[in-house]
């Protein structure tokens, strides 16, 4: 009985360190994604008032239908950069956060074997 009594107390442990570690991970990781998509929406909206402005001072329609078309081509290449970097970000925020579990899990299945 002692025995299975210390084996659960080591599985609770081993628990509550895979869940803190985990939390570590999660937290460290979105506060990342927080700090990249602050950075990229003051970058954005820094191009869009000087698009904005420059776009006023045009003296002809032609001209301000050319700055627009460079603008829109610049945040469109600008977003689809920015959408590529944060896939990765979240698709290494998902891995590490799933690490200490899936090394819990394999302790597990190896232990029950």
């Amino acid at each position: 009985m002692v025995k299975n009594f210390e084996d659960l107390q080591k599985i609770s442990k081993d628990n509550m360190d895979v869940t803190m570690k985990s939390f570590g991970t999660v937290s460290k990781s979105a506060q990342a994604i927080m700090v990249e998509v602050t950075d990229y929406s003051k970058k954005a909206f820094e191009q869009s008032t000087a698009a904005t402005e420059k776009l006023f001072g045009a003296k002809s329609i032609d001209k301000a239908f050319e700055m627009q078309t460079e603008y829109a081509k610049g945040a469109y290449e600008s977003y689809v950069s920015e959408a590529a970097k944060l896939g990765e970000m979240f698709q290494d925020f998902f891995k590490e956060t799933y690490k200490p579990f899936e090394t819990f899990a394999a302790k597990a299945t190896a232990a029950a074997k």
